[in-house]
């Protein structure tokens, strides 16, 4: 099946809508009409003969799926499941560590609100520690930040735990030398990877992270609620399943006892896994490796230009080192919903105000459906508040 489509321009492949400036991509993503259409199809298709489906169809589809992915992410399929989201893939990990009072996980000060909140509960369940180590800001090199991350090492460390591109900051962190460096300590790593496929290159392999996980539905624009959990081998027999369901303790289904567990968990609708292979077509026929390049290139020289209107300092060097498709701007106000609110039901740009360790900033995000002209019109609306309202302070 193939989706490219030269005639449309990109924007009109997305079902976004119009009237909206849409700077957010990073949140949930956005799907492209094709390939929510594969995904209404598999729906449908369900539902047509749903006892079938389940029973017989959804495997084959299945193994499909994973076979496509795997070679975009660059591991094997049996080594991987898909899941909802991110925080259902840590809250399974979680879960299965082993760890003891004062030990502790440690992460840096840059890790999503909802992992920070999925460990703080593990933690005061256990007794372990999780240490968020503080990222001095701004980056001045790889090198600092691993210095920095490092000093939060210690004899009762025995986790790692590390964005690959943080949610908040929009920062690229170099997670493989940090597996690295972890794997001769001894330490078990985990990476949390959910802005990374189809956003910069992807090879888990090398990566050699003991756990890693991403989303399809953000930057490879699948369907909402499409992710993935990647175990190291020596790992997967002491996985333990986050819901207990048919594939528990019961004659093999899908080959492993780790794909029993956690794949087979009853009714559910796993459509937007299904169209994995619709998401990597679709990336490949339109040349997404140049498309994401082109939407770097926008990101890096714009980035500048708005610490300049804001009067703000850049908070990583304007490489790809550390920015993808993604950058944050350090804005200093009082009232951040207030202004995100603004921006968005005054002049219809949708645009997240991330709070980051008393810190705030702007985080735009730029896809295929994105143009100059849109942070264009971002910075001339930016550039009225600023002389109209007391919301951004310069």
């Amino acid at each position: 099946m193939g989706f490219f489509i030269p005639f449309l321009p990109m924007k009109q492949l997305f079902l976004l809508d119009p009237s909206i400036t849409f700077l957010n991509h990073g949140s949930f993503g956005a799907c492209p009409k094709p390939i929510f259409e594969e995904y209404q199809r598999l729906q449908l298709e369900l539902e047509n003969e749903p006892v079938y489906f389940i029973q017989k169809k959804a495997e084959t589809y299945l193994k499909k799926a994973k076979e496509k992915l795997s070679g975009y992410i660059g591991c094997q399929p049996e080594d991987f499941f898909f899941t909802p989201n991110p925080t259902v893939a840590i809250n399974t990990v979680m879960r299965s560590l082993n760890l003891q009072p004062g030990d502790e996980i440690l992460a840096t000060n840059h890790e999503y609100g909802a992992m920070d909140k999925t460990w703080a509960y593990f933690c005061k369940k256990t007794g372990a520690k999780y240490v968020r180590q503080s990222i001095s800001l701004p980056i001045v090199s790889k090198e600092q930040l691993l210095e920095d991350f490092w000093e939060g090492y210690n004899s009762n460390t025995k986790v790692v735990f590390i964005n690959q591109i943080s949610s908040a900051t929009a920062l690229i962190f170099p997670v493989r030398e940090i597996c690295k460096k972890a794997q001769e300590l001894g330490l078990i790593t985990i990476v949390d990877g959910a802005h990374v496929p189809g956003h910069i290159p992807l090879n888990i392999e090398e990566i050699d992270a003991d756990f890693y996980t991403g989303t399809l539905h953000k930057w490879m624009l699948a369907p909402k609620g499409s992710s993935f959990l990647y175990v190291k081998k020596e790992f997967q027999d002491d996985l333990d399943p986050l819901v207990v369901s048919w594939g528990y303790d019961n004659e093999t289904i899908a080959g492993t006892q780790f794909l029993d567990y956690h794949e087979y968990q009853g009714t559910r609708d796993i459509s937007s896994f299904l169209c994995t292979p619709a998401v990597v077509d679709f990336l490949e026929r339109n040349n997404w490796n140049e498309v994401a390049e082109n939407c770097k290139e926008i990101v890096l020289n714009n980035y500048q230009r708005f610490c300049d209107l804001l009067n703000t300092t850049p908070i990583c060097p304007i490489t790809k080192e550390f920015l993808g498709q993604m950058a944050s701007i350090p804005v200093s106000t009082d009232e951040p919903q207030k202004l995100k609110e603004l921006l968005f039901e005054k002049y219809q740009i949708e645009i997240p105000v991330m709070p980051l360790n008393g810190d705030f900033y702007i985080r735009y995000s730029i896809n295929a459906y994105n143009s100059q002209e849109d942070l264009d019109r971002l910075y001339e609306v930016l550039q009225e508040i600023i002389e109209t309202t007391n919301l951004v302070k310069t």
